[in-house]
């Protein structure tokens, strides 16, 4: 199930405060005020869905989602170990093979540093959420 406005998967219920009706009535307005005219209906425009995303943007994630989607399924997932398993691979300990994973700051600068190629992928727009 995705949100017909943002295109993302992460929508869940959330908890709505109740409606509570008063203890205390209001008091009535005095006698000599001028009684209120009725209210006239007015008809509510016609709305359109309002999107909070706009289709570059739509088009943005649609692009990064396909580019993980990519990863996942021609490289090998390697989690935290990133760092550790390129530099295997750079200095022959391991064949080379496409990885994937998490790496700090510091270990993709020390990487780069020792001449061994890196590049960030992107997060997903609703991964931030």
């Amino acid at each position: 199930m995705t949100c017909p406005f943002c295109d993302s998967a992460k929508v869940s219920k959330q908890i709505m405060a109740p409606s509570l009706g008063r203890a205390v009535a209001l008091p009535a307005p005095p006698s000599d005020a001028p009684a209120a005219a009725p209210a006239q209906a007015v008809p509510a425009p016609a709305e359109a869905p309002v999107s909070l995303v706009s289709e570059p943007e739509r088009q943005l994630r649609a692009m990064i989602r396909s580019l993980h989607e990519h990863v996942a399924r021609t490289a090998d997932h390697v989690g935290a170990n990133f760092a550790a398993e390129a530099r295997k691979m750079h200095y022959g300990e391991t064949e080379q093979r496409a990885i994937y994973g998490e790496a700090s700051l510091d270990d993709a600068r020390a990487l780069l540093d020792e001449g061994i190629a890196v590049q960030p992928l992107p997060s997903l727009p609703d991964d931030r959420n």
